[in-house]
């Protein structure tokens, strides 16, 4: 400091400050310069690109011997199976590839020595097999008991199905059938349903020729109650032929002899019981007439055939009284 207390002047010459100028500049210059990323010339990079192929190659040598092997047959594989697949061969490959496993497994003690089926009625023990996919090739150690559970429970006569595999060589099956119920036609078309309206049979044989018959489009579905509510009364039920249910909504009954019953939407039961009294009673169904109606709450309307009809008209033609000569 100078003797007024002011920070003394520096004392450098002014070509001292330049070169310190100078010094300061140059290694910002080189600083810039480091942190810059550099690129390499033309000429490097042109070598770079013609070094690669024989970089690659080097490292294709330095592959285990055996890599090009593992390779080569993982190629045929592939276009092994892309010939498979594209040619359609698919299920035919699975089914031999499925059929060696199995031989294998079968000769290691795995063989399906014995079957047991509980349930079955309608069924053979040959049929439920068949659905269930098991056959003499089927080996215990490789069949999938989920999935014949499954092809069981989706044939139409089995409800369900439980399958059990006992090591070395059992196979237990168990299954719930659906009891044949009535027959149902619709369009012209019979076929065997169950008591909850599944199609067992898209014909009919001899043993179901006694089933009741149901008919119209729904009448599969509310069969079960229908016909349980029907068997209350036996008087109606021994003679009638066919149940039709009409529109979705009601049913009307076709009797042994032909008669027409048409029931109400609601309140059926009543309805039955009022009908099976008029038979008891008046011997209503041996009358000659075509058709009964009670749809009507408060009466009960019956239509009399042809012949019906002509012969009481003529009898109430012999019952009028005759006019006297000079009556207005």
């Amino acid at each position: 400091m100078d003797g007024g207390g002011r920070l003394a002047r520096s004392q450098r010459s002014p070509r001292q400050r330049s070169d310190l100028m100078d010094a300061v500049i140059g290694a910002a210059v080189a600083l810039r310069a480091r942190l810059r990323p550099r690129s390499p010339p033309a000429k490097s990079r042109g070598r770079a690109r013609d070094e690669q192929p024989g970089r690659l190659i080097a490292l294709v040598e330095r592959l285990p011997r055996r890599a090009g092997l593992a390779a080569t047959l993982l190629l045929l594989a592939a276009s092994t199976g892309l010939g498979i697949v594209k040619g359609g061969h698919l299920e035919k490959f699975l089914a031999t590839v499925s059929d060696t496993r199995n031989a294998l497994a079968n000769s290691a003690g795995f063989r399906i020595t014995s079957v047991a089926i509980n349930g079955r009625k309608q069924l053979t023990q040959d049929e439920v097999l068949a659905v269930g996919g098991v056959n003499g090739h089927s080996s215990l150690l490789f069949l999938d008991a989920a999935s014949v559970r499954e092809r069981l429970r989706a044939s139409p006569w089995i409800a369900d199905a439980t399958v059990l595999k006992l090591y070395p060589g059992h196979l237990r099956i168990d299954i719930v059938e659906r009891k044949a119920f009535a027959l149902w036609q619709r369009d012209g078309h019979l076929s065997v349903i169950s008591d909850d309206g599944a199609v067992l049979e898209a014909y009919v044989s001899k043993p179901f020729l006694t089933l009741p018959l149901v008919v119209g489009k729904g009448a599969e579905t509310h069969a079960r109650d229908f016909l349980a509510l029907l068997s209350r009364y036996p008087q109606v039920s021994s003679v009638t032929k066919a149940a039709i249910f009409v529109g979705e909504r009601r049913w009307n009954l076709r009797l042994s002899d032909g008669i027409d019953i048409r029931l109400p939407e609601n309140d059926v039961g009543h309805a039955l019981a009022t009908l099976s009294a008029l038979d008891r009673e008046d011997h209503l169904f041996a009358k000659d007439i075509v058709a009964v109606d009670l749809r009507l709450p408060d009466r009960l309307v019956v239509q009399l055939s042809d012949d019906a009809a002509r012969a009481r008209e003529d009898a109430l033609k012999k019952k009028e009284p005759k006019k006297k000569v000079g009556d207005a």
